[in-house]
């Protein structure tokens, strides 16, 4: 979380309007899940990759490598669909003996699992190139505008702040058991990793009561006003979010009645 909030307050694109970030990034996501086109995804997954790196500075490796992050479990997601089960050997491409069927890997499972992880991946890029040029703050204040719910919009801003508390207390815990050699062994680190698990969230939510106690004393009363920046705003901006889109709605809908003739 830290990592990624380096490179929002450091980005190119931070003295843009958090508003018109926010409509780019939601107006293409739901372009993505709505084609549900491999194309497409590849085009979203290319342009927010291209607009995050190129105009807001942030390293391409860094973006590839953040992708990486939710490839693990989209690859476990995806592999369910791949795998079916038949009567008759002849529809997979791979396949094995099963409970007195075939499991296997067939060619539409293939290409139904590839299209489902490529749009997850376009999907996860336009949240990915929000968080990277935009910090949480002003996305905040961007919700507020929208008239989401003032409750909604501080809870979001105190969980955001007490994960740090967690992630601050576990480095803590974790750093007092390397020094004791806590990790030196697999038996000693699994002892090790329980007493970990077991201690964290028990002194997080001590700690996050003791911040949310000072946060009482200093006239907190629900809402956490801070100062906002002013930020530029222009029409090409907003022009340049509805002309991707509607490229996109269009390169889409020509991908459809062509697969459909």
């Amino acid at each position: 979380m830290i990592f990624i909030d380096k490179y929002a307050y450091s980005s190119k694109l931070k003295h843009l309007e958090p508003l018109q970030k926010l409509l780019f990034a939601m107006l293409t996501l739901g372009v993505c899940l709505w084609a549900d086109n491999a194309i497409i995804s590849v085009s979203v997954l290319v342009l927010m990759g291209g607009v995050t790196a190129l105009k807001g500075g942030t390293p391409l490796p860094v973006f590839i490598k953040l992708l990486t992050v939710p490839m693990s479990f989209l690859l476990v997601g995806v592999l369910t669909i791949a795998i079916s089960m038949s009567d008759k050997q002849s529809a997979f491409l791979i396949s094995l003996p099963f409970a007195g069927k075939w499991a296997g890997l067939s060619l539409s499972g293939l290409l139904d699992s590839a299209r489902l992880f490529l749009k997850a991946l376009g999907a996860v890029s336009c949240l990915y190139f929000l968080s990277l040029s935009t910090p949480v703050v002003e996305l905040l204040n961007a919700l507020r505008k929208l008239r989401v719910p003032s409750l909604i919009v501080e809870m979001m801003g105190l969980i955001y702040r007490f994960i740090f508390v967690l992630l601050e207390t576990a480095y803590t815990i974790t750093m007092a058991q390397d020094c004791r050699l806590g990790y030196f062994g697999l038996s000693s680190g699994y002892r090790s990793l329980s007493a970990l698990a077991s201690a964290l969230f028990i002194r997080a939510y001590k700690r996050s009561e003791e911040l949310y106690t000072s946060l009482e004393a200093r006239g907190y009363e629900g809402e956490l006003n801070v100062l906002e920046e002013p930020r530029h705003s222009s029409a090409r901006e907003y022009a340049f979010c509805i002309i991707v889109n509607m490229l996109l709605i269009v390169a889409s809908l020509f991908l459809k009645s062509s697969n459909s003739l």
